[in-house]
């Protein structure tokens, strides 16, 4: 879920932060108070389109941070290579004036827009707008239907069978490739180990012997200054340990005469052994430091093999040594795959079979739920004010994949008299808001955690907006939700309730949102009923705000 989103010097928002909750959250204020422009910062966090005309009046750059925890944090990192110690996701878009227009991050690693919008798909559905809308894919699409009809078994079953043919139709399609390629390839496949494998690489030995290089380079003066140290320690007259003898006679002497004047002696007496000991090892590391013109010589040779390797073979000795072992595994399959082609084909053939049959299950067991769905999303339909549209599941069939041998497309007609058409190419935003949260309290799936609607409420009222509420409410069970509304029946049935106001600063306009609680947020559901306080009023909100704390 989102925790914390962060916006800085974006359209009219100079800097604002919140953090958010599970459940359902509503962000209420007056039309033009910002509460739009909130949901498009979150758009562009998430990878949406931006220009430097986003950027607020005066600034060099606008900058929306979003901080997500999730389950699937470890995961999704590791998948994009970047590490977390945190348990959570940072995104950050940086959108500037200057020549590096658009910048994405995540925890601090930058990364592509176009993986920030990807991850940011899997994140966050926003509604209302026609940016990062998970549903508009067919492919997304399919995902849902299967995750809602439970058939997560079956589809992994169909993929692991799709993989087996896959990877047996490329072994037959390298088996039966010319010889002429086939031997081109085992000598440079037996050339790469063979290079790699003869200078015997050991991980970490680069760094090991940039090290020993170093001394060796300056082993005059590392003797210089070991010698240095060793006579002021013991080797040169008034050395420290002959100062620290002398004072320990001394103290020896005083202390016989006057007992309290040998209190240091304990202290230099614990300190000459560790002088004595220091010396030792300074004599015996300054004879180590000789001259070896010929360790130099070799130490200097093996980095430049070494050197040669990294940049001819991934740029590190791990991956060196991984070549290697690729090289080696692939020539080994080489030799052996003549050998292997008959079981090879015998395997392909059962796969095939296998995956025919599996997806053709699947497809069964698909199109029985699309059936019940699609009776469930039309009467969802009807609650929200959408009693007139048509909804379908339509389903064709495609070349079996690893998600099976259909392909879907989500169809609606908002209007009597017009056909059925793909979701991406309905124009409301109002319509395919609610249209989306039917379809999702339908299915009900995990899918993505956290579902954003602006303005969900567009053109409905009263019953309709307490099922819209219901709705919601029902999602934010199993989601992270939050709505910008103007319906007092829905900001009523929240858990969390935001304000969004505006205000006149002397460098501009301020967006303020605040979290309201007890009479304050009986009193904005009041402006929400009627734009003015009075008794009646509040005592409608109040009960509003009791009904939808029930529902």
């Amino acid at each position: 879920m989102i925790r914390e989103l962060r916006i800085k010097d974006f359209a009219i928002i100079k800097d604002l932060e919140v953090c958010f909750s599970g459940g359902l959250t509503v962000l209420t204020g007056e039309t033009g108070a910002g509460k739009s422009i909130i949901v498009d910062a979150l758009g562009i966090a998430l990878g949406g389109r931006a220009s430097s005309g986003l950027i607020r009046s005066g600034c060099e750059s606008a900058t929306v941070q979003v901080y997500f925890e999730t389950e699937d944090s470890p995961r999704l990192l590791e998948d994009l290579g970047i590490e977390s110690d945190s348990g959570g996701m940072v995104l950050r878009r940086v959108i500037s004036t200057s020549s590096v227009r658009n910048r994405a991050f995540l925890n601090d690693t930058m990364i592509g827009v176009q993986t920030l919008s990807e991850l940011g798909g899997d994140l966050v559905d926003i509604h209302g707008q026609h940016e990062h809308q998970s549903l508009l894919s067919p492919q997304n699409q399919l995902k849902m239907l299967d995750e809602a009809a439970g058939l997560a078994a079956e589809r992994k079953l169909v993929t692991s069978l799709f993989d087996q043919v896959a990877e047996a139709r490329e072994k037959l399609s390298g088996i039966s490739s010319g010889s002429e390629e086939k031997n081109r390839r085992r000598e440079l496949l037996s050339f790469q180990a063979e290079e790699i494998g003869s200078a015997s690489l050991i991980e970490g030995e680069d760094l090991k012997l940039e090290e020993e290089k170093n001394i060796l380079l300056h082993l005059v003066r590392l003797r210089e200054l070991m010698e240095s140290a060793y006579a002021l320690i013991y080797g040169a007259d008034g050395s420290a340990i002959e100062g620290l003898s002398n004072a320990k006679k001394s103290l020896e002497e005083a202390a016989s005469i006057d007992p309290g004047a040998g209190q240091p002696l304990e202290f230099i007496s614990q300190a000459l052994p560790f002088l004595e000991e220091a010396a030792m090892f300074l004599r015996s590391k300054k004879d180590s430091y000789e001259p070896d013109p010929d360790r130099l010589t070799h130490v200097e040779d093996r980095l430049e093999v070494i050197k040669k390797l990294k940049k001819k073979y991934g740029g590190t000795i791990e991956e060196a040594i991984r070549r290697m072992e690729r090289a080696q595994s692939e020539l080994a399959g080489l030799l052996e795959e003549g050998e292997n082609a008959g079981k090879i084909e015998k395997e392909l053939k059962e796969a095939e079979k296998k995956l025919a049959c599996a997806a053709e299950a699947l497809s069964s067991k698909r199109k029985k739920f699309a059936l019940e769905a699609e009776k469930a999303i039309m009467r969802n339909m009807k609650e929200l004010a959408l009693e007139k549209a048509q909804f379908m599941i339509e389903f064709s069939s495609c070349e079996t994949g690893p998600g099976g041998a259909d392909r879907i497309e989500f169809l609606f007609n908002a209007n009597p008299g017009e056909g059925l058409r793909p979701l991406h190419k309905v124009a409301s935003g109002g319509e395919l808001s609610r249209l989306m949260l039917a379809i999702k309290s339908a299915l009900r799936s995990k899918g993505v955690p956290v579902l954003v609607f602006d303005e969900v409420d567009a053109g409905i009222g009263g019953k309709t907006a307490w099922n819209v509420a219901k709705k919601l409410k029902e999602l934010a069970a199993s989601h992270q939700v939050l709505c910008i509304t103007h319906e007092p029946q829905i900001a009523g049935a929240a858990d969390i309730h935001f304000i969004i106001e505006k205000e006149a600063v002397p460098d501009g306009t301020k967006v303020i949102i605040t979290e309201v609680k007890g009479s304050a947020r009986q009193e904005e559901v009041a402006r929400m009923l009627g734009g003015k306080l009075t008794d009646a009023s509040l005592r409608h909100a109040k009960e509003l705000i009791e009904r939808g704390l029930s529902s």
